[in-house]
């Protein structure tokens, strides 16, 4: 598993947003400028942010994006499983994957699963509130 560019960035733009609630409506331009990432690209980003209803938008002047919930609503799981095609440890575990044929004498099998269920678990306890504290690192095992 190797986290996009995408998935990255999607948690920049969440921080950001997170970072600078009574801004109101953030343009993007703003984001870009602050986390450094070109704007061209943050606008795929945030069609997805504002499809999953993860953030809202406005048009026009005084307009731009916010998010919808509290930082403490949104998990790293759920945001990274919006921006990336997979977060499985190996093929077989992807969403929708056809079974494999090996999979009674797999003897890895119940490996990959376990470490598919660390990696779920360890990215939904994580919030977007976590992340705003700078010992997250340290503070989460």
């Amino acid at each position: 598993m190797l986290i996009s560019t995408k998935g990255r960035y999607a948690l920049r733009v969440m921080i950001d947003l997170a970072e600078h609630p009574s801004e109101g409506y953030i343009p993007l331009k703003i984001i870009a400028e602050r986390q450094e990432i070109s704007e061209k690209y943050l606008e795929s980003i945030i069609k997805l942010l504002v499809k999953a209803r993860f953030v809202s938008g406005l048009r026009g002047k005084g307009g731009g994006y916010r998010l919808t919930k509290s930082p403490e609503q949104y998990t790293v799981g759920s945001i990274l499983r919006l921006t990336e095609e997979s977060l499985a440890p190996v093929s077989c575990l992807e969403h929708g994957a056809v079974p494999c044929k090996r999979k009674d004498e797999c003897r890895t099998l119940s490996l990959w699963q376990g470490l598919d269920r660390v990696i779920t678990d360890y990215l939904e306890q994580i919030t977007i509130a976590d992340l705003l504290k700078t010992e997250t690192c340290e503070s989460h095992p």
